[in-house]
């Protein structure tokens, strides 16, 4: 990764961190830019950037950008449980609980350990029965 791409993702960090996420989220965007045009950064870094930025959406509940923005970090590296379970979240809270449930069941395979997911995945299957009962 070049030296101005990586200063330039550790000052995203930073604000996103000091919840300056309006800075943040601008950082995000040229760093995935700058990413995108020369090829010159790591899979892991762009995919990082992409959840990040879909995570600063998330709490403005963007929910159509925020999915768009984990399913790009997840097309990036799909090695990252994280991801898998933002956009699973945002799937459940939409009432999508198939598309959640793949999603938390992804994360669990790659992170069997991840006790948020496994929450997650049983509060979704719960609700997805409630749902069916209810004759929805």
């Amino acid at each position: 990764m070049e030296e101005d791409n990586a200063q330039l993702l550790e000052h995203a960090h930073s604000e996103f961190k000091r919840q300056n996420f309006k800075q943040a989220e601008e950082l995000y965007t040229k760093f995935i830019s700058s990413c995108l045009q020369s090829r010159g950064c790591g899979d892991s870094h762009l995919a990082t950037a992409y959840n990040n930025r879909g995570q600063i959406k998330y709490f403005r509940v963007d929910f159509t950008e925020a999915v768009e923005d984990y399913t790009s970090a997840i097309q990036t590296d799909s090695r990252s449980e994280t991801p898998f379970y933002n956009r699973g979240l945002i799937h459940y809270r939409l009432g999508f609980f198939d598309d959640a449930k793949r999603d938390f069941q992804q994360a669990l395979k790659l992170n069997p350990d991840f006790e948020d997911a496994k929450v997650s995945l049983q509060q979704t299957l719960l609700d997805q029965q409630h749902k069916i009962n209810r004759g929805y």
